[in-house]
């Protein structure tokens, strides 16, 4: 914002019955810049031109000044705000290491893309793809016990990975590494469904584990609910029924 200060015109004092014209007018011009903070632009004070009549005196200068400040954010479209919210996300192991500052900047600008979404994002062909999961509001949300406080000690998260392939079909790995020196994985398949134009359900199969050469599957069915409140060729953003956020990321 352009801002703009004046100096009065003041004290002028004239002599003799009338005001007399100079046989030349005195003008003054002057034009400084200084910067002040690294990226900020010049800073310009122009002195108006000044006819100063003969006999008169104590004539004070008219100052004009321009200055804005470069620390304010412009985002001026949904490019600008991707790029802003994987540059927040990357190497946070997934959302675990933000404060909860950052996390609520994370959720405005998750909400300012919400606009930006195209009307039918399940019907999207952008959905289909490999995506690693780049964040989540909530840790446990993704991966499940692995990624509670206990598990991340013991097990150490290597890859998150999404696949979606036509027409339904949906893979879910976590790899990691136990106990610092034995990899791992675990996955899961399951069945994509359209509830509407916004939201997908999926039923997962049990969960099936590697580690070395072990390979189990345990526990049963899981379904997920999840909306898609934003897509294009670089991220997909997803809000679960419980208000988890996921922010996808294009492999």
């Amino acid at each position: 914002m352009a801002t703009a200060s004046f100096a009065a015109l003041s004290s002028i004092t004239f002599r003799g019955p009338g005001l007399q014209h100079p046989k030349q007018p005195q003008v003054l011009r002057r034009i400084s810049s200084s910067i002040s903070a690294p990226n900020q632009p010049p800073k310009i004070t122009a002195a108006l031109p000044l006819f100063r009549p003969r006999g008169a005196h104590n004539v004070t200068g008219i100052f004009a000044s321009i200055s804005s400040n470069p620390r304010t954010e412009l985002r001026t479209g949904p490019g600008d705000l991707v790029d802003s919210i994987i540059s927040k996300v990357t190497e946070t192991d997934r959302g675990v290491l933000l404060t909860r500052d950052e996390h609520k900047k994370v959720a405005e600008i998750a909400q300012e893309l919400r606009t930006f979404c195209v009307d039918k994002p399940v019907k999207c062909p952008l959905i289909f793809g490999e995506w690693d999961v780049v964040y989540c509001s909530v840790p446990t949300s993704p991966g499940g016990g692995y990624r509670s406080a206990l598990g991340r000690l013991i097990f150490k998260t290597k890859e998150m990975i999404q696949v979606i392939e036509a027409p339904n079909s949906v893979r879910n790995k976590v790899s990691f590494s136990a106990f610092g020196f034995l990899d791992g994985e675990v996955s899961l398949e399951g069945k994509l469904k359209a509830v509407d134009e916004k939201w997908i359900q999926v039923v997962f199969e049990p969960p099936e584990v590697k580690v070395g050469a072990l390979e189990l599957k345990y526990g049963s069915q899981s379904e997920v609910k999840l909306e898609i409140t934003y897509i294009d060729d670089k991220i997909r953003l997803g809000k679960g029924s419980r208000g988890s956020l996921f922010v996808f990321q294009r492999r």
